[in-house]
């Protein structure tokens, strides 16, 4: 009995045991069949998953899931799949091929939709000619080209023979790259696939809208039945070894994009091209064939980055075997022994490329093509076609901007502006330098209005091409933007001294009034309210500038020092140059100094030009006539623009536009300066006023305004004027000085001695002086004894009294050296040197410098003779009377050395007189 609670113990803990094996049983039973059912239900889930995403008959060729088909657990899933797909299937049938047809047609109209090609069916060729500037959308123009590129047609699996096939494209050019993919049995078929493509694209455009690009890492004769299109290099193959260059190439192209053409906000060249109505750039699709490996690691980045940013400069990528990771839009299609499936499509529709093209169609079709881009590219366009509709409509304040020329019937446009502010223009003679700079000047003043843009034309040469913008005698129009015009001015460097002179005047003053209203730039300049100034931006253009530093002088390196300057920072005050010749390098002053030309950023090539673009770029010794470089990135080879320039010269419309604009703006014509011609004494006496003080006129200053060479005789010692040398403009400057004396002292006493020649010449230009001459006139065997009792007034007025004024005006003094004898020559003598100052004044001309020199010995000094000019007689002879070793002259015609001690530090030249016939010349600057 003892031992019957343990054995109770051991019962009830045997059946509590029980118990919880039953219930542990229980439960694990319940688990593994929850575990069953989920393991049932996600093998139903995945199937059905694969089933919907690779097909029904995709998934039964899989050996793998063929046995499912058959299961009692799955073949209800892929029964219910197979219905669904069968009800997708009959409503697709119904419309959904015809929808496709109808998208694709919308998206890729012509001869990109269809399986015909334009240039190889009955479409007929892009036009050539015609009067629209713009292209015909339907082939291809800004507006309207296709979207979408067929490559094939699609069929849904299963889908039966009912109409369920529809075309196949893929997007490109600015929407997306290509990828094609292939295996080494395939790679034929790849091949095809991106020639007919291409030959769909070329259909589309007119000849030159698009290039293409071929590169092949195995051969150098890819696509060999399109080759006819290198001809034109509409299509260019690349080395197989040089791909670094083509990247580079394109590398370059892209920034040249973002620098021209989208600097002013655009997102794209098409959204470029969308605002200016034409597009600026061709579109260049680039095939680049691998063999299934991937490039070096330098190589893989830079395509890349090209593959980012080539859509939007017009660079599409199409790319056979050449695997690549891009952050960019990219279509694929891929090409295996047994299907073709495309990322547009998806993997559950078969796609049918379409067949090869016939190699013989392709050349025939190439030849086509090529052939109408060659007449495309001889088509003469002429210089109205550059010209905007709306005349005098643009605004200069953040630039100039123009046509100057085009390409491949595109629009070559030249800018000048705070990037670019000046422009170096090179080529030999014949070239078509003076055709361009006619053109760009008439294109600019179609756009701007005169308060817009102010032009200074300058040539050096012998021409006259800018003196069309000038009234003449046939045509009394002018163009209102020219505000200083210089024709034959190949012996007159000092004008072109003068030009750089005042631009860098007026670019000072700019820069004062812009510090003193807290702004930098001309734009900030233009924009302050209420400017009493318009302050216009300024074109200075130079022909044949090199003429202005041919020598080695001071006058060069005045030139240089001031060109300098304005160079460096006229810019930001709106000031431009535009400098043209055949050589830029001899030009010896220029030596290092290489800064100057560095601010020659837009450099022009015209045919054969040799040192104006960058070293190693050389394009423009190949170009054809009527063409030129044009370059805004200092020469540099990937900024090259080719433009063919049309013909500015007679029966243009450059005429027009100026009858335009003088009809429009009208305004003061333009100052002349003429340097063949003289101006007559006349024009340069009209320029004094009897209000004047005592002057007398020598001649014309070299300058911008045309300033008459005045000396001032007051009561002064040494205002005296002398005149040296045999030439016969002597005559003439003395009678320029004996007229203007007359006007600005009318009351004087004049005294003529013509001792040589003409007796009649300057008493009459005293005459012509004043109504009422105090004239006596003295001969040559009178002349001592004049001379004498002239002599005994001056020291009379010295003692006290009169101070009258008297003017000893004398025609060749030196002939009355053998009769002066002593009293005569010491008479001479204190009349030079105590005359001036009591209002005794001598005005004589001397045939030879020593002479005079002699006379101011002893009792007088070349001081006392404080003006002359100097005519035909060397630089040598004239150094003593500027108190100079050296002076640099020789004799030019129709130019004296004009010095005044009270007005020059170093003489300057100036024209000289000329028969009264001659006006108007570069003295009357209108």
């Amino acid at each position: 009995m003892a031992g019957l609670p343990g054995a109770r113990r051991r019962e009830r803990v045997a059946a509590a045991f029980d118990a919880f094996h039953a219930a542990t049983a229980r439960v694990l039973g319940a688990a593994g069949g929850l575990r069953d059912e989920a393991v049932h239900r996600q093998a139903v889930a995945m199937f059905e998953l694969w089933l919907r995403r690779e097909g029904v008959d995709g998934a039964a060729r899989d050996p793998g899931l063929g046995p499912a088909f058959g299961s009692r657990l799955l073949g209800p899933v892929a029964a219910r799949a197979e219905a669904d797909r069968s009800a997708a299937l009959a409503e697709w049938a119904t419309d959904g091929p015809g929808r496709l047809r109808d998208l694709l047609a919308e998206a890729a109209p012509g001869a990109a939709g269809d399986p015909g090609l334009g240039w190889m069916g009955d479409v007929p060729l892009p036009p050539v000619g015609g009067e629209s500037r713009g292209d015909d959308p339907a082939r291809g123009g800004i507006e309207g080209f296709p979207r979408l590129w067929r490559i094939g047609a699609g069929r849904v699996e299963g889908g039966g023979d009912d109409g369920g096939e529809f075309p196949v494209a893929v997007p490109l050019l600015d929407e997306a790259h290509l990828r094609v993919d292939t295996t080494p049995n395939t790679r034929a078929d790849g091949e095809a696939l991106v020639e007919r493509l291409l030959m769909r694209l070329l259909s589309a455009f007119r000849p030159g809208v698009l290039r293409v690009d071929v590169w092949d890492g195995s051969q150098y004769s890819m696509f060999p039945a399109m080759h006819p299109l290198s001809r034109t290099d509409l299509l260019v193959a690349h080395d197989p070894n040089r791909l670094d260059d083509l990247l580079e190439e394109l590398s370059a192209r892209i920034r040249r994009v973002h620098q021209q053409v989208l600097i002013e906000g655009y997102t794209s060249v098409s959204a470029h091209a969308a605002a200016k109505g034409q597009r600026s750039e061709p579109w260049v699709v680039v095939v680049l064939a691998g063999h299934r490996s991937a490039l070096p690691d330098e190589q893989q980045r830079q395509l890349q980055r090209i593959a980012r940013s080539g859509l939007a400069c017009g660079i599409v990528l199409v790319l056979l075997d050449l695997p690549i990771t891009v952050a960019a839009p990219v279509e694929s299609v891929r090409l295996t022994e047994t299907d073709v499936r495309c990322s547009m499509t998806g993997p559950a529709v078969e796609v049918a490329p379409d067949p090869p093209l016939d190699r013989a169609a392709v050349t025939a079709a190439c030849t086509t093509i090529v052939s109408a881009h060659e007449r495309w590219r001889a088509l003469v366009r002429r210089f109205d076609d550059l010209l905007p509709a709306e005349r005098g409509e643009g605004d200069s304040a953040p630039g100039l901007q123009t046509e100057i020329g085009f390409n491949d019937g595109t629009v070559v446009e030249l800018r000048l502006d705070d990037s670019s502010p000046h422009a170096l223009i090179g080529g030999p003679s014949g070239s078509g330098k003076t055709n361009l700079l006619l053109g760009m000047i008439a294109s600019l003043a179609a756009r701007y209005r005169p308060d817009q843009l102010a032009f200074y034309l300058l040539d050096f040469k012998e021409g006259v091409s800018f003196a069309q913008f000038a009234p003449g005698r046939r045509d009394q129009t002018w163009l209102p933007h020219a505000r200083l015009i210089g024709i034959n001015v190949n012996t007159d460097r000092e004008f072109g001294l003068a030009l750089l002179q005042f631009l860098a005047d007026e670019m000072r003053t700019r820069s004062e009034v812009a510090k003193a209203n807290e702004v930098t730039k001309l734009q900030e300049l233009r924009g302050l309210p209420d400017h009493e100034r318009q302050w216009p931006r300024i074109v200075a253009v130079i022909d044949e500038f090199q003429y202005l530093f041919a020598e080695n002088d001071a006058l060069a390196k005045r030139a240089t020092n001031l060109l300098e300057d304005v160079a460096r920072r006229g810019r930001s005050q709106g000031i431009h140059l535009v400098f043209a010749s055949q050589d830029v390098s001899g030009i010896e002053a220029f030596w290092g100094r290489p800064a100057i030309f560095e601010q020659f950023v837009l450099r022009i090539a015209l045919p054969r030009a040799r040192r104006v673009l960058a070293q190693l770029n050389e394009v423009a010794l190949t170009l054809p006539k009527w063409h030129a470089v044009i370059n805004h990135e200092s020469g540099i080879r990937h900024a090259n623009e080719i433009a063919r320039i049309p013909d500015a010269g007679a029966g243009s419309a450059v005429h027009q536009v100026q009858k335009e604009a003088h009809q429009r703006y009208a305004g003061e014509p333009p100052r002349l300066f003429d340097g063949a011609r003289s101006p007559s004494a006349a024009a340069l006496v009209a320029r004094v006023s009897p209000e004047d003080p005592v002057q007398a006129v020598l001649g014309q200053v070299i300058d911008i305004d045309g300033t008459a060479a005045r000396v001032r005789l007051p009561d002064a010692p040494g205002r005296n004027v002398a005149v040296l040398g045999s030439s016969e403009d002597a005559v003439r400057v003395l009678a320029a000085a004996a007229r203007s004396l007359a006007l600005t002292s009318p009351r004087a006493r004049f005294l003529v001695a013509p001792l040589v020649g003409d007796t009649e010449t300057v008493a009459a230009a005293v005459r012509q002086g004043t109504s009422d001459p105090d004239l006596v006139t003295v001969t040559l065997t009178g002349f001592r004894a004049a001379v004498e009792d002239l002599a005994e007034q001056v020291r009379g007025r010295a003692a006290g009294g009169d101070r009258s004024p008297v003017f000893l005006l004398v025609q060749g003094a030196d002939a009355a050296d053998p009769l002066l004898e002593r009293s005569g020559t010491d008479a001479l003598r204190t009349v030079v040197r105590f005359g001036p100052e009591v209002g005794v004044h001598v005005v004589g001309w001397w045939r030879s410098p020593m002479r005079l020199k002699q006379l101011l010995t002893l009792s007088a000094s070349p001081d006392d003779v404080g003006a002359w000019i100097g005519l035909d007689v060397q630089g040598a002879e004239l150094a003593p009377f500027a108190s100079m070793t050296a002076v640099a002259w020789s004799p030019r015609a129709g130019r004296g050395l004009f010095f005044d001690r009270a007005q020059h530090a170093r003489p300057e030249v100036v024209l000289v007189p000329g028969p009264d016939e001659a006006a108007p010349g570069p003295g009357e600057m209108s």
